[in-house]
């Protein structure tokens, strides 16, 4: 899907087009639990119905890109992943080092904490970074915000910041965003229909969005996209392509 053409689907035709709907999905294999037999079942399962990539630890993007030479999948890995902490540099050295290793698509966590202590300089700083590296070695950057932790004011300003570097996408969430709850348990949202809306809304118009966390069946999906989203990152792919809802709880 072309970034600077970015056209509202028909829903009602997209629900019943498998391979349509296939385009949109990250098939995500990010459990801290997968193994590389998970991995590779996971690439079989992108080539299966021909998803756009797998999204898979960086330690696999070697092994991923070997699996899925001569598809049309593509391999997508996440940097500073999952909560963002990492020295812009480290999240530099790992997206080159996942690049020259195959993968085509970068999906980083912003630093949480300067965003929620409003160090905007510093965040706009390293995503241009990241950026400049991933299209150094032909890659698309994604900007991972996890929403789950912040507000909308939060939300907003960094939408604008990735509008005027440029990147590829905003994402809403990692899927690993834990928020104790008042009776100590903890739980993630993840990819919400009125955040989608809001990104949409503040976020230039040839950008796109993806959606992550929470999505488990085709309905979720297709009020992601419904709502804006021009990808979906998944682990149930096969429920929801065949309209099943999934107890597949994804490791979210």
């Amino acid at each position: 899907m072309d970034q600077h053409n970015i056209e509202k689907p028909n829903i009602e035709t997209l629900k019943t087009d498998i391979q349509a709907l296939a385009r949109y999905i990250d098939h995500s294999i990010l459990q801290p639990t997968a193994t590389d037999q998970d991995m590779e079942e996971g690439c079989r399962i992108a080539m299966k119905y021909g998803t756009a990539t797998v999204c898979i630890k960086p330690y696999a993007v070697a092994r991923a890109a070997n699996i899925l030479k001569g598809s049309k999948v593509g391999v997508c890995t996440v940097i500073g992943f999952p909560h963002g902490g990492h020295t812009t540099d480290m999240k530099v050295i790992e997206t080159i080092e996942a690049c020259r290793n195959g993968a085509t698509e970068i999906d980083m966590v912003v630093n949480i904490g300067k965003v929620m202590q409003g160090e905007w300089g510093y965040v706009q700083n390293e995503i241009e970074e990241i950026m400049n590296a991933s299209l150094e070695h032909n890659a698309i950057l994604k900007v991972i915000f996890e929403n789950d932790y912040l507000n909308d004011v939060q939300k907003i300003k960094l939408c604008e910041i990735c509008s005027e570097v440029g990147v590829a996408f905003v994402k809403t969430s990692t899927g690993y965003g834990f928020v104790k709850q008042p009776n100590g348990m903890s739980m993630t949202k993840g990819a919400t229909v009125p955040d989608l809306e809001l990104m949409r809304k503040h976020t230039a118009a040839h950008i796109q969005i993806k959606a992550a966390g929470g999505i488990r069946n085709l309905d979720d999906m297709l009020k992601a996209i419904e709502a804006g989203a021009t990808r979906i990152g998944a682990t149930a792919t096969e429920s929801i392509l065949s309209g099943i809802p999934s107890n597949d709880k994804g490791g979210y």
